[in-house]
């Protein structure tokens, strides 16, 4: 069962508006609209998350993201080589 629906009215550049329905297809603008805004709210929930983890640990270093960004490849260099090697 899908949500409920409420018709609401925004205001928004026309450029964005014509390109949003020219890449709306055939869910329609209002779909398009509720998706991208689906995504901004779980961006922002993520944000707050990690200001109180840094609050509370301290900012992550360019060397830990270095770090969990080649350990990511590694795995998907690994995924598609057909499984995880033994370390």
């Amino acid at each position: 069962m899908s949500e409920p629906t409420q018709k609401y009215s925004i205001t928004m550049p026309r450029d964005i508006a014509e390109a949003a329905r020219a890449r709306s297809g055939p869910s329609g603008l209002s779909a398009y609209v509720a998706a991208a805004v689906a995504r901004q709210i779980e961006r922002d929930n993520l944000n707050e998350l990690i200001q109180v983890a840094e609050a509370e640990h301290g900012p992550v270093t360019d060397e830990e993201i270095q770090s969990l960004r080649d350990q990511l490849q590694d795995a998907r260099r690994q995924q598609a080589q057909g499984g995880v090697e033994a370390a």
